[in-house]
């Protein structure tokens, strides 16, 4: 691993990670970026843990969607183990599924039919929040040395604080978005039942929890339709 090459590859892909417009397109660069930076790696995607519920985002190949999937189905496997984060372990390396059977019995033979030989996973984690996991797969057994490990875990790193960063965005565009439209609704409201403020918010209140329709849902309806329906 040429380290100075890999540190200027880091610095670049930080700046564009804060460049990038949505959450998706960050993580897609993510991933895309573990691809080309980590020594051995095929194929990338994030697993997030919602409950009980797993979702894969930002794979890079069909292999990934699949293989958490299966993690899912059986609730074992490295990437989902980081995920959850249980056992306290942030990084996992397989480097031969077919030699490391033993701590995901069900998973293992599963992941070989796949073709996966090897795996690293990397909990994506704050101060704050624990955000998921970002999983790298080779097809090779024996593809992920000491210094793909060490490359992908400052991959994480940055990978962790710009998703936190463009989640955090996210969500303040949406109030913005979510009190605009509810300011136009109510307005509406006003202007053609001379409600005042307060009178014209506890309709569109009182419309959302009565028919069990989010509150913004209700605010475009108005402002679309001129009306509730």
């Amino acid at each position: 691993m040429d380290w100075a090459w890999f540190a200027r590859q880091m610095a670049s892909m930080a700046r564009d990670l804060l460049a990038q417009e949505s959450v998706d397109a960050t993580l897609g660069r993510i991933t895309h970026t573990a691809t080309e930076l980590v020594e051995g790696c095929d194929a990338a995607g994030i697993l997030v843990l919602r409950g009980d519920a797993v979702r894969t985002l930002a794979a890079t190949d069909d292999l990934v969607v699949v293989s958490d999937r299966i993690q899912g189905e059986l609730r074992e496997g490295p990437c989902f183990d980081a995920a959850r984060s249980r056992t306290g372990e942030r990084v996992y390396r397989i480097p031969d599924f077919t030699a490391d059977a033993v701590r995901w019995p069900r998973y293992a033979p599963r992941a070989q039919e796949l073709g996966v030989g090897s795996m690293m996973g990397f909990l994506l984690y704050t101060e704050d929040e624990d955000l998921g996991a970002l999983n790298l797969y080779s097809r090779r057994p024996g593809a992920f040395a000491e210094a793909s490990e060490l490359a992908g875990w400052l991959l994480a790193s940055h990978a962790a604080i710009a998703f936190s960063s463009a989640r955090t965005h996210a969500q303040m565009e949406e109030a913005v978005a979510t009190r605009h439209v509810i300011g136009e609704a109510r307005g509406i409201l006003m202007g053609r039942h001379g409600l005042d403020e307060t009178q014209a918010f506890d309709v569109l209140r009182r419309y959302s929890q009565e028919n069990n329709v989010k509150l913004r849902e209700v605010a475009r309806q108005i402002c679309e339709k001129g009306a509730l329906t």
